[in-house]
């Protein structure tokens, strides 16, 4: 596997390429932290609407020039507004990267933000938010984020319809100039292109780039707690919040196995204990999240009226009963499910320019398929098992959505 190059401008950008020789394609994001979290108050997803607005004209091009600019390169473009930061995704035949580079450049620097693209891209934020009403997994996580953060990393990406409403195209304007800029931002990229072609691409295209730095951002946390959300609905969707291990920290891979012996295949111990031993599911999971500073566990099971207080028991007993420990059975498939994602990515220009940038952001530093097989591969049972035993979590947030609150 191919040494990660990087280095960062003189404006504040970081830029970094895994070669990937034996691919005819490229793929590249970019990263720049404005997200849900630092959106002005009363300005909830500015950041959403922004991402849309940016590529509604920029440069010399008009909204549809741009576009069709992009569609006759062959660039597959994507992208999505988070808490923490917004992104920019693109993949290509190598040989059109930088002209593909170029056009995303225009459209981060040189956005016309007219007035009249202005009220599409709102409403397309505000589709976006009235399809949670059709999503009561997605509604409950959103619930949970709230109720877990006392920090803005609680606000949705999806921002507030009151919000929403009520913004201008000035005021998103005036956030743009505040918030999209090279300072702590980070373009990745990976596939069939050199180290020098790459820095005369970003050099001609955003070498120039200027913007204030990003502000920062303390993540807090309530106390655990529990909340309901009223919905007449046949289902109960219930979601867990707790601590976990951030990135760069002591035991962040013990964890990361931990936590895919719990929920990682059908033989896991979520999926085999709640819903196939006892019935008591139709969808059960846990999945390690983090933001700068903090890593978090998410817990899900969806469940009938009738069983979701039994559900949340036996939910939270599997969530602590890791603290006692794993098998070596059971080590060794979370290892190998691991290691087969890791091979996965490493097909993909596109997963692998993604892992970059958000190891960057979170780690500080970009990690190589090698080195994080090496990580998980090194993880004996007793190291695994001493460090769970020093896991003995028992504040756990909880959101549930349905008929009634659950008696936990």
């Amino acid at each position: 596997m191919a040494e990660i190059l990087q280095q960062t401008l003189d404006n504040g950008l970081t830029v970094m390429l895994e070669p990937m020789p034996h691919l005819p394609s490229a793929s590249f994001e970019l990263l720049i932290p404005m997200g849900s979290a630092t959106d002005p108050r009363g300005l909830e997803g500015s950041a959403a609407v922004l991402r849309d607005w940016l590529f509604r004209g920029a440069g010399e091009r008009t909204s549809r020039q741009l576009s069709d600019a992009l569609d006759e390169l062959g660039v597959r473009r994507g992208g999505h507004a988070s808490v923490e930061h917004t992104t920019f995704s693109a993949s290509m035949l190598a040989d059109v990267l930088r002209p593909a580079l170029g056009l995303f450049a225009d459209a981060v620097q040189r956005p016309h933000l007219l007035d009249s693209e202005f009220e599409p891209a709102k409403a397309l934020a505000l589709q976006e938010l009235a399809s949670l009403d059709d999503n009561p997994v997605q509604r409950v996580f959103v619930a949970l984020s709230e109720q877990y953060f006392a920090s803005g990393h609680g606000r949705s990406p999806y921002g507030s319809h009151q919000a929403l409403t009520a913004m201008t195209a000035e005021q998103v304007r005036q956030d743009y100039a505040q918030r999209v800029s090279p300072q702590g931002a980070i373009l990745a990229v990976a596939g069939g292109i050199t180290w020098d072609e790459l820095l005369t691409a970003v050099e001609a295209s955003l070498g120039s780039w200027q913007g204030p730095p990003p502000a920062p951002l303390e993540v807090k946390l309530h106390p655990a707690r529990a909340h309901h959300l009223p919905a007449e609905t046949a289902q109960v969707q219930i979601g867990v919040a707790y601590r976990g291990v951030a990135p760069g920290e002591p035991g962040y891979y013990e964890y990361a196995l931990a936590t895919a012996v719990l929920s990682s295949g059908m033989s896991s111990r979520l999926f085999s204990e709640v819903r196939e031993k006892r019935g008591l599911v139709y969808a059960v999971a846990a999945v390690n999240r983090a933001v700068r500073g903090l890593g978090y566990t998410l817990g899900y099971a969806g469940t009938t009226a009738e069983r979701a207080d039994e559900t949340l028991q036996v939910l939270l007993y599997e969530l602590q009963r890791l603290s006692q420990g794993v098998s070596g059975e059971e080590l060794a498939r979370a290892r190998t499910g691991i290691l087969s994602q890791l091979v996965m990515q490493g097909e993909s220009s596109g997963a692998r320019a993604g892992a970059l940038a958000r190891d960057t952001f979170l780690f500080g530093q970009p990690r190589t398929l090698m080195e994080l097989r090496r990580l998980i591969e090194q993880v004996e049972l007793d190291t695994l098992n001493a460090f769970l035993a020093t896991q003995t979590e028992t504040a756990f947030t909880i959101t549930t959505l349905g008929p009634k609150a659950l008696s936990a």
